[in-house]
């Protein structure tokens, strides 16, 4: 007697349904009529199979046929990450983690998504409790993917899609004198890096991609990397004397140096801000974070009466008017660190 069956075999690329029958007895050598990813297409194959014994034919053996794929978001997204090779290493990174959310929440042909889609997808970020500039940035990625999948109009970009409301960040440095306790309770290897943020108003990137090499000794200044630069060009930080002389100290004899080392070596970006915000919790004082200390130098600065244009070329900002309207009224005191006692705590 005919009979027609499924079988589901785990491949290493994933659960196969096959499609297997007999035309006759169980003297009949057992027939292929397909493989499919899904249980619903191995159903459709096996009912046409089941037909054709019916009608008393005997099935043609499944032929690889021609599949024209559905076109999917996930698919337009690693195609869409594939030309990314103009971005900076962090920036890929940050893609790949927006694209786990992108590829979480959205689905489907990506010309099928409309603008009430993209709204869910913000609206479902914001439940997570991800902070609107976290969401901006997501959507950007979402609508630079539909832009290379050649979606027109693309619905990331659409009015109708709109950011969730969110209040201001009050900027808020943290004290000298919080500072220097925090400075205190650090590992040694974190202090030097928090004074060269400290001074130079660098992002915390700085320490990880600042190289020895970098180092103007002659004229105790260090060079920013454009890749540590929000204006994307590379600038030069002119070094606190006591400063200078403490990393001079710490690189050793210039023929054993390494020009390609790192300037900071044992710390990192990471590392600061998680033993920053330790100590910040065991003094039991409002935490702050490596760039806080950012803010606090363009403030100290602003303080001083420094024209915007310097202060802009001295931390590399590139909307001057952002940065006046941003910080004049910032408060925080006046004191600088005392460079040359703290560092006498680590020795």
């Amino acid at each position: 007697m005919a009979s027609v069956w499924i079988r589901a075999r785990d491949t290493k690329s994933g659960r196969r349904y096959r499609v297997e029958y007999r035309p006759g007895g169980r003297e009949e050598r057992v027939r292929f009529a397909g493989s499919f990813t899904t249980r619903r297409l191995a159903r459709i194959r096996a009912a046409f199979v089941e037909s054709e014994l019916a009608a008393g034919r005997i099935p043609e053996p499944a032929k690889p046929a021609e599949v024209i794929a559905s076109p999917t978001l996930t698919a337009a997204a690693d195609r869409w990450l594939a030309t990314r090779i103009d971005v900076a290493p962090s920036t890929m990174t940050r893609h790949r983690v927006e694209l786990k959310r992108i590829n979480r929440l959205l689905a489907g042909d990506p010309s099928d998504l409309g603008p009430d889609d993209v709204t869910g997808f913000v609206a479902a970020l914001a439940g997570e409790g991800f902070k609107r500039g976290t969401i901006r940035k997501t959507l950007q990625t979402l609508a630079m993917i539909l832009d290379h999948a050649k979606v027109d109009p693309n619905p990331a970009r659409d009015r109708t899609v709109k950011l969730p409301r969110e209040p201001r960040e009050e900027i808020n440095p943290p004290s000298a004198e919080h500072v220097e306790a925090v400075y205190r309770l650090l590992p040694v290897k974190h202090r030097l890096p928090l004074l060269w943020l400290d001074w130079s108003g660098a992002r915390v990137s700085s320490v990880d991609l600042t190289l020895v090499g970098d180092l103007d000794e002659p004229r105790r200044r260090v060079r920013l990397r454009a890749a540590t630069t929000k204006t994307g060009k590379a600038l030069w930080v002119e070094l606190h004397p006591v400063l200078a002389e403490a990393i001079e100290e710490r690189l050793g004899p210039r023929e054993d140096r390494d020009p390609a080392g790192r300037l900071f070596p044992g710390s990192g970006a990471d590392a600061l801000r998680t033993s920053i915000a330790k100590a910040c919790r065991a003094l039991a004082i409002p935490l702050w974070s490596p760039h806080d200390l950012r803010h606090r130098r363009i403030s100290l600065l602003h303080l001083r009466g420094t024209p915007w244009a310097v202060i802009g070329a001295f931390v590399g900002q590139r909307d001057l008017s952002t940065t006046a309207d941003t910080y004049t009224h910032v408060l925080v005191d006046e004191t600088e660190l005392d460079y040359a006692e703290l560092l006498a705590v680590s020795a």
